[in-house]
């Protein structure tokens, strides 16, 4: 009986690389809360979205194996991002075009005490 020899398509990644990302992902979650106790101002956000991007994007490519992946694979993860920058984009601009104003419900848990009056002499007893 012969043996087929089947080539396996599949990148074999070494266990260095994966311990590698951990690491920079570590760092990169402290470096993540020690930007958070710096007074940035606006740019408090900024730099923990782009940390965020960072990170998000070593987890697509190696752990993901989007690295590795052929043409038509990464095709669908541009399109992904490309769909998610739309939904982003209409959810600003519908942020963006509100104005200001208080809403009714923002009353609902104020509980103002009844003068007294209006209670029952049943209650007072």
């Amino acid at each position: 009986m012969a043996i087929e020899h089947t080539e396996t398509t599949e990148h074999v990644v070494p266990k260095r690389v994966y311990y590698t990302i951990f690491v920079i992902l570590m760092v990169m979650t402290y470096t993540t809360v020690q930007v958070a106790y710096f007074d940035l101002g606006r740019f408090n956000a900024v730099a923990a979205l782009l940390i965020a991007f960072f990170k998000a994007s070593l987890v697509v490519l190696f752990f993901m194996h989007v690295k590795y992946a052929p043409k038509l694979i990464k095709l669908f993860v541009l399109g992904g991002l490309f769909w998610l920058a739309i939904m982003l984009g209409i959810t600003m601009t519908d942020y963006m075009t509100r104005t200001p104003q208080e809403f009714p419900m923002s009353r609902v848990n104020t509980v103002q005490p009844l003068p007294a009056a209006h209670v029952p002499t049943a209650l007072l007893g």
